[in-house]
């Protein structure tokens, strides 16, 4: 799986933490073992064979069997283990993730949590291909591969200084009257972005983004610079480093729709449902 995932020997071996010579080994036995060549190898990259692709759906469900076996051990035990994958996005606004994984650490402090900071559109592939056991994510319904759980959902904002023509306008700003508009965005892979693509792609109206940045922050500090305007889901908003910017709401039915997703094959594994329990308990108490 690691090879066919990375593709490519050396960054398998690195993910797995053992030689690149113990990797090769292996593959190669297994190959031997089942009569039949699994990788296509090149100088650059390594790609599956019709068999390989094969092996490669049953080998994720062989795993996930194997995680099922040991979790129902542990439960027999009363003990929660193993380990859990969550991925999330840069200042989801709605969900606190270091937060929730303090208090299910505090539940279950045998389960080694292993945390990653993406854009939802990688977050989402890595889901799909089992390489997460949970993720934050921002979504646009239907993902193929993916099960998604709906948190909250935003309208979008136009955030802009103080002094630009748009500030304080009493209703929402069509995508239309921002044709000319100079932009400060994230980078395509980020659920905001995404969202406000798809407003302006809606709309029939191509926008000029000149500056792109990876984190919020940066994002609102460049538009109290006065370099750009941009478009943000309404939390991004309420953020102190964004106190003085005048925030107009955003014509349209598009909207930022932040949910928890998990792979569409098979059943949660024990600590991922401890997660999503913990979860919707708070969404009860909170009425959200």
């Amino acid at each position: 799986m690691a090879v066919a995932e990375e593709q490519h020997f050396t960054r398998a071996a690195e993910r797995l933490r053992v030689a690149q010579s113990g990797v090769s080994a292996s593959v190669r036995a297994l190959e031997r073992e089942l009569g039949a060549q699994l990788f296509v190898r090149t100088t650059r990259r390594v790609g599956l064979t019709g068999a390989g692709r094969a092996l490669l759906g049953e080998a994720r469900r062989t795993l996930a069997c194997a995680a099922a076996a040991r979790e129902a051990v542990a439960a027999v035990q009363g003990l929660l283990g193993g380990t859990l994958s969550v991925g999330t996005e840069q200042c989801m606004g709605t969900v606190d993730a270091a937060a929730l994984l303090a208090a299910f650490h505090d539940r279950h402090p045998q389960v080694e949590i292993h945390l990653e900071q993406a854009g939802s559109g990688r977050l989402l592939e890595q889901i799909r291909r089992g390489e997460l056991d949970v993720a934050f994510v921002v979504h646009d319904d239907v993902h193929e591969g993916v099960r998604l759980h709906r948190i909250a959902e935003e309208p979008l904002m136009l955030l802009c200084r103080a002094d630009h023509p748009l500030a304080g306008l009493g209703g929402p700003v069509p995508p239309a009257r921002l044709a000319g508009e100079v932009f400060v965005d994230l980078h395509p892979d980020w659920g905001a972005r995404r969202a406000a693509d798809s407003a302006f792609a809606e709309a029939g109206v191509t926008r000029k983004v000149a500056l792109q940045v990876n984190d919020v922050y940066t994002l609102l500090d460049l538009v109290s610079r006065g370099l750009g305007a941009a478009v943000v889901p309404r939390p991004v908003t309420l953020k102190e480093q964004a106190r003085g910017l005048s925030a107009v709401p955003l014509a349209g039915a598009t909207s930022w729709k932040v949910g928890v997703a998990v792979p569409a094959a098979g059943r949660p594994g024990a600590a991922a449902r401890a997660l999503l329990d913990m979860i919707n308990n708070g969404r009860d108490q909170s009425g959200r």
